[in-house]
C-alpha cells in the first residue's frame, strides 16, 4: 500500500492553482472560485474557509474543503464540509475517513467543534461519526440530506 499525506493548503500556498484546477475537474465549479476561497484561507484571522489535499507523492488523490455554506438554504447551519473527493483508483483504502477525521480535528483546534455537510449518500458518512441531521433545501430547490459532526471537546 502506498503512503499518502494530508496537507492543509493554508500551509502549502504553492499548491493553490493546481488544487483549484483539480477540484474544478471533479465538481465543475469554476477553478477561479476555488482559488479565491483557498487564497482567503491563507489569512491568519480566518478559520473558514479551509482546504485540504491528500497527496500520494506528487499526485493529488483526494481533497475537501470547509466553507460557510455549500449551496443550501440553511444559512444557520455552518460551516460545511464540501467537495470531498477521492480518486476512483484510490477508494476503499480509508482515505475519505482519514481526511474527514483530519479536517474535524483541525477545525476543532480553531474552536469550531460542529461541522455540517450535504450529500446524496446514505450510510457512508455514518461510518465516520457523522449523524443524519435533517433534509435541507438546495439553492436549486431540491431536497438533500444534511449531516452533522460534533467533536467531543
Amino acid at each position: 500500500m502506498n503512503e499518502y499525506n494530508i496537507l492543509k493548503i493554508k500551509n502549502y500556498p504553492e499548491l493553490i492553482r493546481r488544487a483549484a484546477d483539480w477540484f474544478h475537474e471533479k465538481w465543475q465549479i469554476p477553478a477561479e472560485e476555488y482559488r479565491k476561497s483557498m487564497e482567503e484561507s491563507l489569512e491568519s484571522r480566518v478559520s473558514v474557509p479551509q482546504w485540504y489535499l491528500v497527496m500520494e507523492g506528487s499526485r493529488i488523490i483526494g481533497g475537501a474543503g470547509v466553507i460557510e455554506n455549500d449551496f443550501h438554504k440553511r444559512k444557520d447551519l455552518t460551516p460545511n464540509v464540501c467537495a470531498l473527493y477521492v480518486e476512483e483508483d484510490c477508494r476503499c483504502r480509508g482515505i475519505a475517513g482519514e481526511l474527514l477525521r483530519f479536517m474535524c480535528n483541525d477545525m476543532g483546534k480553531t474552536g469550531i467543534d460542529t461541522l455540517y455537510l450535504i450529500t446524496d449518500h446514505t450510510s457512508f458518512y455514518e461510518r465516520y461519526g457523522w449523524k443524519y441531521f435533517c433534509m435541507a433545501e438546495e439553492e436549486g430547490g431540491s431536497m438533500i440530506r444534511m449531516y452533522i459532526h460534533k467533536e467531543n471537546v
